[in-house]
């Protein structure tokens, strides 16, 4: 991966998150909050599990653990208003932090799992990582919608370049 690259996923990734974001507000806070057979239990969760994670990660890569996380199913915002705030704030955190990264994305990145495991992970790898684990769940979404009967929007990354 290299920085254009890089900086071409946090830019997909912000969209992506504001067409998919876009759609889930078409429901109302309870339908968002509804139990459906999905890994974390509804949409509104797994939008919350993909902040927490991206919270996560980034601190790892800012040097800056995240704070008060204490599992991956953690609710940071029951209300979907605040969610979708602090989603479009983080969104712009990583596009402006991906645009300012430099040096070599091989490099090794230190850092504790969730459980306080040390680990280690090349910095490209880990950020491969950290965008495509945004893209499964958005997928996860993607199909709660349907099932919620709200038309999900395209988020493959061609329609994203094809819109750049």
């Amino acid at each position: 991966m290299d920085h254009g690259t890089l900086q071409r996923l946090a830019r997909y990734n912000q969209w992506a998150n504001g067409r998919l974001y876009a759609a889930c507000g078409q429901l109302g806070q309870d339908e968002l909050a509804r139990e459906r057979p999905s890994y974390f239990g509804s949409i509104l969760a797994t939008l919350n599990h993909i902040l927490l994670a991206d919270r996560v990660w980034m601190g790892r890569f800012e040097g800056q653990p995240a704070q008060g996380i204490v599992s991956l199913g953690q609710i940071l915002h029951p209300d979907f208003s605040g969610l979708k705030e602090a989603r479009d704030e983080f969104d712009r955190h990583i596009v402006a932090w991906c645009d300012g990264l430099s040096g070599d994305l091989a490099r090794p990145l230190a850092y504790r799992t969730i459980a306080g495991v040390a680990a280690e992970t090349p910095l490209n790898w880990s950020l491969f990582h950290f965008f495509n684990h945004q893209t499964h769940h958005r997928g996860q979404v993607h199909g709660l919608l349907s099932h919620a009967g709200i038309e999900p929007p395209p988020l493959d990354l061609i329609y994203h370049l094809r819109e750049a």
